[in-house]
C-alpha cells in the first residue's frame, strides 16, 4: 500500500515538469497535470493534492496512475488523437443524472427546495461511483448545465398550476361559464325579474404595517422614496368584496375576520344597495361561512332575494374578482405603510371609491365561444 502511494521521478523528468509550470502561455490542464505529477513526488497524498488544485481525488489518481503505466512523460501529459470525454458519459449515466436531477434535494437529505447546478453536480460528484457511475465522480458543472439544456430541465425553477381537486370539476366549471354568458346576454327571469349578477370573494389577512420613522421623499439626488427597513405589524384585516358584473360598480366591505357575520353584513349591504324586487345571483367560492347555519338563518328571512353559483374547488381563478383584487394588490397594497389598522381599512374602502367613479366592466373570454345557448344554469340551493 506504502509503495503504492509514491511516485518517483527521474532528473530529466522532473526538470521538464518544472520548466512546464514555469513558463507563462501553458495550459491549465498541462499545469494542473504537471502539478500532480510533482506534488506526488513530493510525497502529497491525493486528497491533499486534489484539494490544492480543487480537482477531484480521481482525477489526481488517473494522472499518477497514468504516468506509472507509460513511463513516457511527453505522452501521459497529452490527449492522444481519437480520444477525450465525447463517449465516456454513456446511456445509463445520462439517466442517472437526468433522475437525479428531477428529484427534489430534499429527497437526498438536503436542506434546499430545489437544486442548483454547483449542488446538484456537487452530489452527483459524491454519489456517483457507489451507484455504479464512476465517470461521473469527475463530471463538471458545465457538462450538467449543458445536459439539462438539451433535456430542457430546469431542475431550480417552480412552475405553479391549479389542480383539479374537486371529483366534478369539469361539469362545475361549465355551470360557472353559463353565468358569464348569461352575464354577457343580460338574463332575466322568465317573468321579467332584473337579475343582477355579481362575482363575490374574500381577501383575508392584509396585513397593517407602519413605518418607525418618517419615509425621505423623493429629490432631484434622489429620484426615489427612501424609506428605512424596519417596520412594525400593527395587525390584519380581511376584505369582502364583490363586483357587479355588468356595472363594474364594486363593493367593499373592510372587517377584523371574515366570519358568518361579516359575510352576512355584506349581503345585507347588497340588499340595500338594489331594487327590492329584483334578484341578487352571486359567483362565490365554497367557504364553509357562505353556507353555514347562521347564513341560512338570514336567507330565510329574504326568501327568492339571493341566488348562488358556486365554484369548483381550488378553482378561485374562475372567479373574477381575483383580477380585481390582483389590480388592487399592486395600485394600493403593495409597499402601504399605515399608522393603524383603521388607517388601513379607510384608504382601502378610498381606493373602492375612486375605482366607481369610473367602474371597469370585466368580460370573461376563456371557452365562453364552446357554451351552448340552450345550456341552462344551474343555481346551487343554500337554505
Amino acid at each position: 500500500m506504502g509503495r503504492r502511494m509514491e511516485l518517483k521521478l527521474n532528473t530529466e523528468d522532473e526538470k521538464y515538469l518544472r520548466e512546464i509550470i514555469k513558463r507563462g502561455t501553458t495550459e491549465a490542464r498541462l499545469y494542473k497535470r504537471a502539478m500532480i505529477l510533482l506534488m506526488k513526488s513530493e510525497g502529497k497524498t491525493y486528497m491533499d493534492i486534489a484539494r490544492a488544485l480543487k480537482v477531484s481525488r480521481n482525477t489526481v489518481v488517473l494522472w499518477v496512475e497514468k504516468y506509472k503505466a507509460d513511463e513516457n512523460l511527453q505522452k501521459c501529459l497529452k490527449d492522444e488523437k481519437g480520444r477525450g470525454r465525447k463517449h465516456e458519459i454513456f446511456d445509463e449515466e445520462i439517466a442517472f443524472i437526468k433522475n437525479t436531477a428531477c428529484k427534489k434535494p430534499t429527497e437526498f437529505g438536503y436542506a434546499a427546495e430545489v437544486w442548483s447546478l454547483s449542488k446538484l453536480t456537487v452530489h452527483i460528484n459524491r454519489t456517483a461511483e457507489k451507484n455504479g457511475f464512476p465517470r461521473l465522480s469527475t463530471v463538471s458543472v458545465s457538462y450538467v448545465q449543458k445536459l439539462l439544456k438539451s433535456l430542457a430541465i430546469k431542475p431550480h425553477k417552480i412552475e405553479y398550476y391549479c389542480e383539479k381537486r374537486d371529483p366534478d370539476f369539469e361539469e362545475k366549471m361549465q355551470n360557472v361559464l353559463v353565468f358569464y354568458r348569461d352575464v354577457e346576454l343580460g338574463a332575466t327571469k322568465e317573468d321579467g325579474t332584473v337579475i343582477h349578477m355579481l362575482s363575490y370573494d374574500e381577501k383575508p389577512g392584509i396585513q397593517a404595517v407602519s413605518v418607525t420613522s418618517e419615509d425621505l421623499p423623493a429629490t432631484e439626488k434622489n429620484g426615489h422614496i427612501k424609506r428605512d427597513y424596519e417596520y412594525k405589524r400593527l395587525g390584519t384585516v380581511s376584505l369582502l368584496a364583490g363586483i357587479d358584473l355588468k356595472t363594474g360598480r364594486a363593493f367593499p366591505l373592510v372587517k377584523d375576520k371574515h366570519a358568518s357575520e361579516d359575510y352576512i353584513d355584506f349581503l345585507k349591504t347588497l340588499d340595500d344597495y338594489y331594487p327590492k324586487e329584483d334578484v341578487i345571483r352571486i359567483l362565490l367560492d365554497n367557504l364553509k361561512v357562505h353556507t353555514s347555519e347562521k347564513t341560512k338563518e338570514y336567507l330565510k328571512t329574504r326568501p327568492g332575494r339571493f341566488e348562488f353559483v358556486f365554484t369548483p374547488k381550488h378553482g378561485s381563478w374562475l372567479n373574477m374578482v381575483e383580477g380585481f383584487f390582483s389590480k388592487m394588490s399592486k395600485q394600493v397594497l403593495k409597499g402601504i405603510r399605515v399608522k393603524s389598522k383603521e388607517e388601513l381599512k379607510e384608504r382601502i374602502l378610498k381606493y373602492f371609491e375612486e375605482e366607481n367613479l369610473q367602474p371597469v366592466v370585466f368580460h370573461w373570454k376563456y371557452k365562453l365561444d364552446e357554451i351552448s345557448q340552450d345550456s341552462k344554469l344551474k343555481i346551487q340551493p343554500v337554505i
